[in-house]
């Protein structure tokens, strides 16, 4: 469909059909289609009634531990995944889709299911939970495993493989087999990567028997953190949560020029305090959002991707951050508040960079804002709905406490139970109150539950790559491999420097952190977020530590760009759901999502080089912090502006170009370089300031 066009008054084109809000079933069809992960296959009422209620087990297990007591680790984490091996296999189907074919299953098996899926089913139970039920004897045998463990190591692995690549596909899977094949044939390896090679008896015994492995913190973090803030971002999104957000950002935003779009940054970014999924963020907002930008006049796909580059900054807005806080939390030692806190400034650019860029859009195409009469009002809304923002209230004030965040995340889903069963008696009267509330706790702790299957089959695949990251030591060799090249390119290029604005030391620690970029956007297209932060920390995260790089800043360099993933053709999904609702071409969505979110993408070697932009790490000085924060600023705007071509009016080809070549300069935190891009953008603020007033006069 060909893209809208606007005139001066912003007004769509006669032509072009009108965008419709989605209805609630059209959001779900969508989200199915672009997310692997939600693909949940109709049942059979037997087996139905039976997940259910191994769903609604697994959550209350899991809510029950938080307020109460975590059980032993290994225990722990492997009820967890015995949960989650058995429900794989009943709610995703062989081919990965969410239909599924009735017939096939009724014929091969009289429970409902297809007998392989029972029998993947019954493995994945039992070699999940063979370790703790042995656990207290297997001190004895690690390094030395009996055939019995072999052979459960064995089941567990494959699958974990089938499980992983039914709820996300093909590339997680293949990366895992590629790194067992490296284990095992390591006597085969070129050059460098060449070692002893391990049996298959001794890589079953590291990757499943020690915490090296399977078992490891990745799985961890999901059985103690993740799930319970998955969960709670259900009820809350239930309790109304994610539409007061909406209202919110209407009645906030809604009234300056291109007002739905504004709407969208804003809204994704609350909304993303609650929620850790692109896809999900876009479709929930962007059913609502999309339509209302094309009806005032913004091209199709760029109203698409204003909408997927917004939702794609709810995976790093805190306090849930896509559940990677979590996982810093456990590999870089330090408390939450840390994380949250160094979270807080990259956060703000990236919204402040779409935010720019469209307003930038509106101005150039002469958009209107949403009237009054369109406007939900600001204090009504709050009025109204203030009770469902207790629960993340709650949740804030706890984890700025000091307590455990899985003690932050029970009071949080308590409030939001307290708010759910209040809005019931208060709608529905104490009879049909209780019995709503009842449903309302069965229903969200069931899909909360759902939601949390495809991260933990993915977090302890990962722990097979991991393992076999620390059993053979490639991690070295590769830390050796792109150090070497970035210094041989550094080398090469330093001579061409002129006035020696950059040492050799600095030009391959930014070509390391290029190649450390483009490999993380790489993976990440095929692989979620928390994965791919996992596999990014064990391999190039040392990479960039072996150059100087403190370990926060290297953590949240590899997540912000895994992030990118998300809004990078060819595999952009949330661009190409926001694209499914606006009926626009979605490569074209993707490409201008990405544009859209350069703030993600620049900021993270502003933070490398500058590491006050974070707030808490070593050095930290608020001279600093305000050097790196302003230039991030000026550049993110100068590129905004070299982008759509507009400033205060439109920009000439030469204006556009200065405006680029300054902003790549903003963004280095030095005073001299941000002096030099200020005078480069002289010449386009004067004319701008001139034009200004002829056309007041």
């Amino acid at each position: 469909m060909s893209d809208q066009k606007a005139g001066p008054a912003g007004g769509g084109a006669a032509h072009e059909p009108a965008v419709t809000p989605l209805t609630e079933a059209e959001q779900k069809a969508l989200e199915e289609k672009f997310d692997s992960e939600v693909r949940f296959r109709p049942l059979s009422t037997p087996v139905l009634i039976a997940s259910s209620t191994a769903l609604f087990v697994l959550a209350c297990f899991h809510y029950y531990t938080a307020g109460f007591g975590i059980l032993q680790q290994t225990t722990h984490r492997g009820i967890h995944l015995a949960f989650t091996l058995g429900l794989v296999f009943a709610v995703f189907s062989l081919s990965g889709r969410a239909q599924s074919d009735p017939g096939r299953s009724t014929l091969l098996s009289p429970l409902g299911l297809p007998l392989l899926d029972w029998a993947f089913m019954i493995g994945g139970v039992v070699s999940a939970m063979y370790v703790p039920w042995v656990f207290d004897t297997l001190s004895m045998r690690v390094g030395n495993p009996s055939p019995v463990d072999v052979a459960m190591g064995t089941i567990l692995i494959l699958t974990l493989l089938e499980a992983t690549r039914r709820a996300m596909g093909w590339p997680l899977p293949v990366i895992a087999i590629l790194f067992m094949a490296y284990a095992y044939f390591g006597q085969s390896m070129p050059g460098i990567l060449v070692h002893p090679g391990a049996s298959w008896a001794s890589l079953v015994n590291h990757l499943y028997l020690t915490s090296q492995g399977i078992y490891g913190t990745a799985l961890g973090v999901i059985a103690t953190y993740v799930f319970h803030f998955v969960l709670f971002g259900v009820l809350a999104t239930r309790i109304g949560l994610g539409q007061l957000f909406i209202d919110l950002a209407s009645a906030l935003a809604g009234r300056y020029a291109g007002g739905p779009a504004k709407v969208s940054v804003l809204s994704s970014a609350m909304l993303g305090s609650i929620s850790g999924s692109s896809i999900a963020n876009t479709v929930t907002t962007g059913s609502l959002t999309i339509p209302a930008m094309i009806r005032i006049g913004y091209k199709r796909h760029f109203a698409a991707a204003v909408e997927a580059a917004s939702s794609t900054g709810g995976q790093i807005t805190p306090p849930v951050m896509g559940a990677v806080a979590f996982l810093m939390i456990e590999y870089l030692e330090v408390p939450l508040t840390t994380i949250l806190t160094a979270a807080l400034v990259p956060a703000f650019m990236h919204f402040f960079g779409v935010l720019v860029q469209v307003h930038m859009e509106a101005k150039r195409l002469g958009l209107r804002g949403l009237s009054k009469e369109e406007l939900p009002d600001a204090w009504k809304v709050f009025k109204a709905n203030w009770l469902t923002i207790v629960p993340l209230i709650v949740l804030v004030a706890i984890l700025l406490s000091g307590r455990t965040p899985y003690s932050a995340a029970f009071w949080g889903i308590t409030a939001s139970i307290g708010v759910m069963a209040v809005q019931n008696l208060m709608s529905r009267g104490l009879a049909d109150g209780i019995k709503g509330t009842a449903i309302d706790i069965w229903d969200g702790f069931i899909l909360g539950a759902k939601y949390s299957l495809s991260v933990t089959v993915a977090a302890a695949l990962v722990g097979v790559v991991i393992g076999v990251v620390t059993l053979t030591g490639v991690g070295f060799k590769i830390v050796f491999l792109v150090t070497s090249t970035a210094g041989g390119w550094a080398e090469s290029v330093a001579p061409l420097i002129p006035f020696e604005m950059m040492t050799p030391a600095t030009l391959t620690l930014l070509f390391t952190l290029m190649m450390t970029a483009v490999v993380c956007i790489l993976m990440g297209c095929g692989i979620p977020t928390t994965a791919n932060y996992l596999i990014m920390i064990a391999i190039a995260a040392p990479i960039l530590g072996a150059l100087g790089v403190e370990p926060l800043v290297a953590h949240f360099f590899v997540f912000y760009y895994g992030v990118l993933a998300d809004v990078t053709p060819p595999v952009a999904l949330a661009a190409y759901a926001a694209a499914g609702i606006a009926g626009a071409n979605a490569f074209k969505a993707g490409n201008t999502a990405f544009r859209l979110s350069m703030g993600k993408a620049l900021v993270p070697f502003v933070f490398v080089f500058s590491p006050s932009l974070l707030l808490v790490t070593q050095g930290f000085t608020w001279p600093l912090f305000i050097l790196a924060l302003s230039g991030a600023m000026l550049g993110i705007t100068a590129l905004s502006a070299a982008f759509s071509g507009y400033l205060t009016q439109p920009l000439r080809a030469w204006e556009r170009a200065l405006l680029a070549v300054a902003a790549l300069l903003f963004v280095a935190p030095d005073l001299v370089t941000t002096l030099v891009a200020a005078a480069i953008c002289l010449p386009v603020v004067i004319r701008g300031v001139i034009g200004g007033r002829a056309a007041a006069a």
